[in-house]
């Protein structure tokens, strides 16, 4: 009943329906009538489900708390918004609820005239109406109150001198609890010290709202890391704690076991007093986008406040494997996720704060492979790197690049494992991470190839979690192009896929799978038009044969399970590469390809062979700021677009490692999909085939 009620109240960001150990807090920002609309009552079908909702916790032994956010355009001081807020809550309070929350969070300090008017201060204006409301309702038992400033950082000039949490402190009627965050919106650490300071200014202890696993303000991140940072201690400070956990219900199991047995731990400290459940004013709450709560003697016995990732690993096992596999019963071809996925798992995505082990490493090491390629590049700025830091580089490459198999094989195993909730949830953030990877990998090997110029390559001096987008955002960071989000963000595909991909830096041996593939892919576009040309080389001299023979560098081979199924060739300077051609490529292929072959007939024959007879070149104005060039090449049974994504944007930087400031490609004017394609990567139509010998669009996209 209450996962039906919660596809029926869908919830997003920041303040979630909350669900907990005897706690429910209904606040979700996409109920418009929460907060934009907050003046409107429910309709009869809206009531409805808000009082089975309602029914559902009681019915489980959990207090439903119903919240209400304003403070976006409320007048204070109008007598008609002061009503039309008592009849929304009447409204709720005669479905069953007796429990409420006022919120004030993230709105402008400012007042309307007649609020200045009627009212000392914006605490003051708020405060009031706190109370009347208050009383209006009873008095009931639990009535939250969410301050401006909820937190210190957003405390003017300083939480004990602010104005505002002073007036709040002595105006607020004792019986209301006013939230708080700690610190920060989102809290590292809890200290005893710094909540005895709110609790002396507020009057009360404080209610923590603890957005330690909150996620929804970056969608590339989820916290699947413990409860921690909060020390037994704090609960001499406290009246409770609220748990702002992750948006997807499967990635809270951990964060909610490590919570029980911070709470168990609180209780044992307590032993000798009153227990804290029969202390109302006491009891932790907290808070979630859905419901499966726990009880109190629900909490597991596994001790797991150990602060580190072996905290919670054996807890999400079971949640994400052998506990599924009794209710649910073994699909064909579906298995659970090893110890060591989930170990991996729980490392890539821990805290906001802080990454896992195998987080760090992986981070450490692209940064340490980074500023030390030097040692395997073609002239390494004039020093010869010694054998054993030579070594040392293969080796730490090496590492890197097994830990990005690792997440590779981490996602097929996500994607075929038995609990499906666990893969809707969370395959969003794997499928990115591997795709990031994946670039990240090709861009390593590609460094190994010794294919670098030596240039500098800038790091990103700052804490983990200052940049958005989780481990996946801080590898892309480190990446030549990584300032370009749109190379790196695309939707999952509808249909997850378990398939393995691989993207490594060009070898000969590849020449003739690859001379194959762009025969292959040209007879399907051309319908076999050009079947007069016989010989096989053809096609993939004139598409690829060229830069593999002079630039093999910036060539780079995409491969699944059965083989090659795309390739992506760069130049990365036109002009001294036509230069080259011109000496050496081109007189090769007009020997190869005369432009009168014997047995040759046809006007489609002739004009292909000409290709190699005619000058090629490209206006100055387009190089100066598009000094290099691309092209891409996959299979159309390539289904996953993010995968020919990543393939361009490992060739992107490595072109942008050594020194190129734009690229462009042809495309041909009826290739509409090649044409979306590019262009959400950022192209734009710079050069049309009227402006050139050859037809087509160029499109270019600066680095």
């Amino acid at each position: 009943m209450i996962c039906l009620l919660m596809h029926l109240f869908p919830i997003v960001p920041f303040r979630m329906q909350m669900w907990s150990l005897n706690t429910y807090l209904y606040g979700p920002k996409d109920d418009l009538k929460h907060r934009l609309l907050w003046r409107e009552v429910y309709s009869a079908e809206e009531e409805a489900q808000l009082k089975a909702l309602v029914c559902e916790a009681e019915s489980r032994g959990l207090t439903f708390v119903y919240a209400l956010s304003p403070g976006q355009d409320i007048v204070f001081s109008s007598s008609c918004d002061l009503t039309l807020l008592k009849r929304k809550l009447r409204q709720v309070s005669d479905l069953g609820c007796q429990a409420f929350a006022l919120l004030f969070d993230d709105i402008d300090h400012s007042m309307c005239q007649s609020d200045t008017e009627a009212f000392s201060s914006f605490a003051h204006a708020q405060v009031t109406v706190a109370n009347e409301i208050f009383r209006f309702l009873g008095e009931p038992p639990v009535f939250l109150f969410c301050p401006t400033e909820y937190c210190s950082s957003l405390c003017t000039p300083s939480v004990s001198k602010s104005p505002y949490l002073l007036t709040v402190g002595e105006d607020l009627l004792p019986g209301i609890s006013v939230i708080w965050t700690g610190n920060k919106v989102i809290s590292r650490e809890l200290s005893p010290e710094s909540l005895a300071e709110v609790q002396a200014v507020l009057r009360r202890p404080p209610l923590i709202w603890d957005n330690l696993h909150a996620n929804d303000y970056d969608s590339r991140r989820v916290f699947l890391g413990p409860f921690k940072g909060r020390p037994p201690g704090l609960r001499a400070h406290l009246r409770g704690l609220l748990l702002n956990p992750n948006c997807e219900f499967e990635a809270n199991f951990i964060p909610l076991h490590t919570l029980g047995s911070w709470y168990k731990e609180v209780k044992e400290e307590g032993k000798g007093e009153r227990r804290m459940e029969d202390r109302e004013p006491k009891r932790p709450i907290t808070s979630s986008r859905s419901t499966g709560a726990l009880a109190s003697d629900e909490i597991p016995a596994d001790p797991l406040m150990s602060q580190d990732l072996k905290a919670g690993e054996n807890q999400v096992s079971r949640s994400f494997s052998h506990e599924k596999i009794s209710r649910r019963g073994l699909c064909s071809g579906r298995v659970p996720l090893s110890e060591a996925q989930v170990q991996l798992l729980v490392g890539l995505y821990y805290l906001p704060h802080e990454h896992g082990p195998p987080a760090q490493n992986l981070l450490q090491d692209l940064t340490w492979l980074k500023a030390n390629c030097h040692c395997v590049s073609v002239n390494g700025n004039g020093k010869k790197a010694s054998p054993q830091k030579v070594e040392e580089w293969r080796d730490r490459a090496g590492r890197f690049l097994a830990a990005c198999d690792d997440v590779a094989l981490l996602h097929g195993a996500v994607v075929t494992s038995i609990n499906r909730a666990v893969l809707y949830d969370l395959y969003p953030y794997i499928w990115d991470l591997r795709n990031t990877l994946l670039v990240a990998k090709a861009f390593i090997c590609w460094l190994g190839c010794g294919a670098s110029s030596g240039a500098e390559l800038h790091g990103v001096e700052a804490e983990p979690w200052v940049f958005k987008g989780g481990l996946s955002g801080e590898v892309q960071m480190l990446l030549p192009v990584g300032t370009s989000s749109e190379l790196f963000s695309h939707p999952p595909p509808l249909f997850p896929t378990s398939r393995l991909y691989n993207i490594r830096p060009f070898q000969q041996k590849d020449k003739v799978e690859l001379y194959r593939m762009v025969r292959q892919l040209h007879q399907r576009g051309k319908g076999g038009q050009d079947a007069v040309i016989s010989h096989p080389d053809f096609i993939g001299d004139r598409c690829l044969g060229a830069s593999l023979a002079l630039c093999p560098e910036y060539s780079l081979v995409l491969e699944d399970e059965l083989g090659v199924c795309g390739c992506a060739v760069g130049i990365l300077d036109v002009h001294s590469f036509a230069k080259r051609c011109q000496a050496s490529w081109l007189p090769a292929m007009r020997d190869k390809y005369p432009s009168r072959p014997h047995g040759a007939s046809g006007h489609t024959a002739t004009k292909a062979l000409l290709y190699f007879h005619e000058e090629q070149d490209y206006p100055d104005s387009l190089l100066y700021h598009f000094p290099s060039q691309l092209r891409l090449e996959a299979l159309p049974e390539l289904v996953d677009c993010s995968v020919s994504r990543s393939l361009l944007t490992a060739l992107l930087t490595a072109l942008k490692a050594n020194g190129s400031q734009g690229v462009f490609c042809e495309v041909q004017p009826t290739d509409g999909l090649r044409m979306e394609f590019l262009t959400k990567l950022g192209f734009l139509e710079i050069l049309r085939g009227e402006a050139r010998p050859r037809e087509g669009v160029v499109l270019g996209r600066l680095l």
